[in-house]
């Protein structure tokens, strides 16, 4: 267990998982005092499967949840014992998981029932029933491809232009993937708005501060990193830091690697 009370470990997806989950983690919080933290915007979705005591989101009480994409922080607060898997989703496998377009979740975050329905009350007695870590991550692994498998198909064009976009580190202007892809404008954003939950223009802004944030925890400078990924200038870095993360540059730093399990 770590100081704050916290201790996870992460699995990698299965092969057939990994197109619409990019992490698992299983983890498991016993806070000494209420922990308030600012969750940044991150270009994907998270679905929660806790069970113990509920966090406050956003100023709701949930304990298994998940929300879309957004372009803001999230504000949480823990201040009792807690567990479970926490799911890092592709835009692609949380619309898929979800069965709804992706708009209606942007900037949103829904008790799992709400929008799992029975699935989610089955699969988190499930895993509160698996007193392995390891084991907790691979049952998860397996519903959660389980129900993936019976969600609607997306077309290869938006997780192409996705592609692009984080390949770039956000740096590749809307209209050039429209060019690409032989639309219009309109029908790309409206495509995005289903399949991702943002236009491709806001979708950019979060994977270019995602691509920022691990510069600095790298040990980049400030500067720097404002004109490796794009900002007008280190003023514009600060806002966007703001705005999407809650924090300042100077306030990142390396994040731990991982914590110790317990069986």
């Amino acid at each position: 267990m770590s100081a704050l009370g916290l201790a996870m470990v992460e699995a990698v997806p299965s092969a057939a998982l990994r197109p619409y989950v990019t992490r698992l983690t299983a983890y498991r919080e016993r806070p000494g005092a209420p922990v308030t933290r600012a969750e940044p915007a991150m270009p994907g979705a998270v679905l929660i499967l806790a069970f113990g005591t509920p966090m406050e989101v956003d100023g709701q009480r949930l304990t298994a949840f998940a929300g879309g994409l957004g372009d803001r922080f999230t504000v949480t607060r823990t201040a009792g014992p807690t567990e479970g898997v926490q799911v890092f989703l592709t835009p692609f496998g949380a619309r898929r998981l979800h069965g709804l377009p992706m708009r209606h979740l942007t900037n949103r975050v829904l008790p799992a029932g709400e929008l799992l329905g029975p699935w989610a009350e089955a699969a988190v007695e499930r895993l509160a029933a698996t007193p392995s870590w390891r084991d907790r991550l691979a049952l998860a692994d397996r519903l959660l491809l389980a129900r993936l498998r019976q969600g609607p198909e997306v077309g290869p064009e938006v997780p192409w232009a996705w592609a692009r976009l984080l390949e770039s580190g956000g740096r590749v202007r809307a209209p050039e993937l429209a060019a690409a892809l032989g639309w219009s404008h309109r029908h790309l954003v409206a495509r995005f708005q289903d399949q991702v939950g943002l236009p491709p223009k806001t979708a950019a802004r979060v994977i270019r501060f995602g691509r920022a944030a691990r510069l600095l925890r790298s040990g980049a400078a400030p500067a720097l990193v404002a004109a490796e990924c794009g900002f007008y200038d280190q003023a514009h870095l600060n806002r966007e830091f703001r705005a999407l993360g809650g924090v300042t540059p100077g306030q990142i730093s390396p994040r731990p690697r991982g914590g110790r399990a317990a069986s």
